[in-house]
């Protein structure tokens, strides 16, 4: 049955990053990073709004110096969505973007410096109801893990994330989600696996560094997928050397084909062959960049012949299936229209935000209603 994911998820207790909820039963949250200077204030917000535009549930921003944080402070007044601050050893940054109303911290409390400093970011961060991460890299492991392992392995990333676990913990923190990443797959997921069995925060998945456009989403998927299959993650991002945009597109194409959430066009469309009656990928391509703006969820089938075409489009919400001239368009499991080949894209973007359309105009319905019973209900 498509649309429903038959994964059980592992049960984590839920935070708070702004108004996204983490864990719990809440859907899986999409997350970039922004990669503009920060001090660039208004390059920064751009790049924010047009992740919030494509998705993005939260957005992270290196804050690496106190200028940065004076202008971190300029942009959480005007973003679209929660920002997660960045930021390694100075406390004193922490400190600040916390008083400037960041959503959460990205900080490791054993690298920030003595106890006194620690505390008081965990006391900052309590007094203001914001969450820490705790961010383990294989690429930044303490020195005496890397001499105690050798190199690093799923066994130390775990050992490291406890470290600053404990370290929460004396101070009676709970308000925190972790995440272990790795750019190798199996070493990732592996210290996953064991992390997720020993605590109930939230876990925040990602492979880093995972790589450019096409290898990067590769290997994310396959990392994540596992993961994510088995049920463990709340969180994510897909880190890759591209534009953040495409890591929130990746994201959520990742958590649609094992049916955790569900957000725009979902196309199902053939590889095309000899049999195919038009240009099927072009056409795929067109409407993908057209439809890149919807957000409610809906299955399309694009399919070049009437070999597989009837069988995928009655399954759609609207189904094409490939004709010598003229194709036939199936909306809901019944046989529609037919369309000239030659006018399929216009054709089916007018379909699809028609049948939006509907969608909206009835859900606007059902609220009316349900308002104006409870409003005679209560006088």
């Amino acid at each position: 049955m498509k649309g429903i994911s038959w994964i059980k998820r592992r049960k984590s207790r839920q935070i708070m990053v702004g108004n996204v909820p983490i864990g719990g039963d809440a859907p899986i949250a999409v997350q970039s990073m922004t990669n503009t200077e920060t001090c660039d204030v208004q390059a920064t917000l751009a790049q924010i709004q047009r992740i919030a535009d494509t998705g993005g549930d939260v957005v992270r921003v290196s804050v690496p110096s106190m200028d940065a944080a004076e202008a971190f402070k300029q942009i959480k007044k005007s973003s679209p969505v929660p920002l997660i601050a960045d930021i390694h050893f100075d406390y004193k940054i922490a400190l600040k973007v916390a008083d400037y109303g960041v959503d959460c911290l990205r900080i490791n409390p054993g690298n920030i410096g003595n106890e006194e400093r620690v505390k008081a970011v965990i006391e900052k961060a309590r007094d203001n109801n914001i969450p820490i991460r705790i961010g383990v890299n294989a690429g930044s492991l303490e020195k005496d893990l890397q001499m105690k392992y050798g190199e690093p392995t799923p066994e130390a990333l775990v050992e490291s994330a406890f470290r600053h676990i404990d370290i929460l913990d004396r101070h009676d923190f709970q308000n925190y989600k972790i995440s272990l990443k790795a750019s190798d797959v199996f070493m990732t997921v592996s210290a996953y696996r064991q992390l997720a069995s020993q605590i109930d925060q939230p876990l925040h998945l990602g492979i880093t560094e995972a790589g450019g456009l096409r290898a990067g989403s590769v290997k994310s998927a396959v990392g994540l997928g596992m993961l994510l299959a088995e049920g463990i993650g709340d969180t994510i991002r897909v880190s890759l050397a591209a534009d953040p945009v495409e890591e929130i597109k990746v994201g959520f194409d990742i958590l649609k084909s094992l049916g955790l959430r569900q957000r725009g066009i979902n196309f199902i469309a053939c590889p095309s062959c000899s049999r195919q009656q038009f240009d099927v990928i072009k056409t795929v391509n067109e409407l993908e960049m057209r439809l890149e703006d919807v957000r409610d969820a809906m299955d399309v089938a694009i399919i070049g012949c009437v070999v597989n075409g009837p069988g995928e489009a009655k399954e759609a919400d609207i189904g094409l299936t490939g004709g010598l001239k003229a194709s036939l368009l199936y909306q809901d499991g019944a046989k529609s229209h037919k369309i000239d080949n030659q006018e399929l894209v216009d054709s089916i973007e007018k379909s699809v935000r028609e049948k939006l359309a509907q969608k909206s105009e009835a859900i606007a319905e059902k609220t009316k209603g349900e308002a104006q019973i409870k409003v005679s209900t209560s006088n």
